[in-house]
């Protein structure tokens, strides 16, 4: 497996967290902006602000649901793949990086003994360095 092909999990997770990020900024926005009812008749010409966002949030939920799917699906073949690596530590590294979204600093802060970013991307990359 290629760094690519691993980090694909990655990358839709964090699209993932933006979208649901965005939903609920649009939640908010609908929130805020909901008229009151006041049984008076509505001027011609003036919209309505959360109808208008409605289109958005369906649109929105509906990509996330996509991406909830998609990220399924992804995480299933990395937990298989990452099954077959031998040493823990390695394994390890793989899972906190690629299943867990941790950036190289907080994965060698939990792996722990005096490990760097450096050296655990090193130990990633040195496991997917085809041997000669």
């Amino acid at each position: 497996m290629t760094l690519q092909e691993l980090s694909k999990y990655y990358k839709l997770y964090e699209r993932l967290e933006r979208n649901k990020d965005m939903l609920a900024s649009l939640y908010a926005t609908a929130g805020l902006g909901a008229q009151a009812i006041t049984g008076m008749p509505h001027t011609p010409g003036v919209s309505d602000k959360v109808s208008s966002l409605v289109i958005e949030i369906e649109d929105l939920k509906s990509r996330i649901d996509y991406l909830e799917s998609k990220c399924a699906q992804e995480r299933k073949e990395l937990e298989e793949y990452i099954g077959t690596i031998k040493d823990d530590q390695t394994r390890m590294v793989f899972r906190l990086r690629f299943v867990r979204c941790m950036t190289w600093r907080q994965v060698a802060e939990a792996i722990g003994g005096g490990n760097t970013a450096n050296s655990v991307k090193l130990i990633c990359h040195r496991h997917l360095t085809p041997k000669s």
